[in-house]
């Protein structure tokens, strides 16, 4: 097998660009995903079925429909409805967040429900109020332990979005796909791409052991 270093050197600095797209692309929708997550995750968990049963069908439309027919209603749906046309990147972070704010619901939800009752019947009896109670006492233990699965889901959206070059976002795997089509290569773009995705989820991974040790 003839291995071209020369071709990943000429794309270097393309394979670098998108690098950073994806970074950026999966810290905002981690970002955007964890505060729409927490709000779908209390909504799951009230009493008031008008705000369980919405947020219920949300968590089990976003979980149960795959990522990649989510990327296309919003990018050739949803994206042109308010903005008047496409643009890959606005669809990437607003499917990759939608989509991440499924499943951060349930991780809040099992995280939260993790604490015990106890704690927050002794913060109704001091006279705390639901956010308070929750501000204060359950949600700074509740996310010690989701600690792990947060950083699953931010591993998990690192890879997923690769999918984005379907709809031509200039993350990573869009310019593999182009040094691909260019000389006709698989070994030397798809080597050189999974190399770099493992080294971003292997780090991650590594600084998300380190935060779990310190907390």
């Amino acid at each position: 097998m003839d291995f071209r270093f020369d071709i990943i050197a000429e794309y270097l600095p393309l394979l670098v660009k998108g690098t950073l797209w994806t970074i950026g692309i999966s810290i905002l929708s981690i970002l955007f995903g964890s505060v729409l997550g927490l709000g779908v995750g209390l909504g799951k968990m009230s009493s008031r079925w008008y705000l369980r049963w919405p947020t219920s069908m949300y968590v089990n439309f976003f979980r149960g429909t795959p990522l990649l027919v989510q990327i296309l209603l919003v990018h050739f749906g949803v994206v042109p409805l308010f903005l008047g046309t496409t643009n890959a990147i606005v669809a990437s972070i607003v499917a990759l967040s939608l989509n991440s704010a499924g499943y951060m619901a349930e991780i809040y939800r099992a995280g939260i429900q993790s604490i015990d009752k106890g704690q927050t019947e002794a913060a109704y009896s001091l006279g705390m109020t639901h956010f308070q109670t929750m501000k204060s006492i359950i949600l700074p233990q509740a996310i010690k332990r989701m600690i792990p699965p947060f950083g699953n889901e931010f591993i998990v959206l690192i890879k997923d979005s690769s999918l984005f070059a379907i709809i031509a976002a200039p993350e990573l795997m869009y310019w593999s796909n182009a040094m691909r089509s260019q000389y006709f290569k698989v070994w030397e773009p798809y080597l050189t791409a999974a190399l770099i995705y493992f080294i971003l989820t292997y780090s991650l991974s590594k600084l998300l052991g380190y935060l779990e040790r310190k907390v």
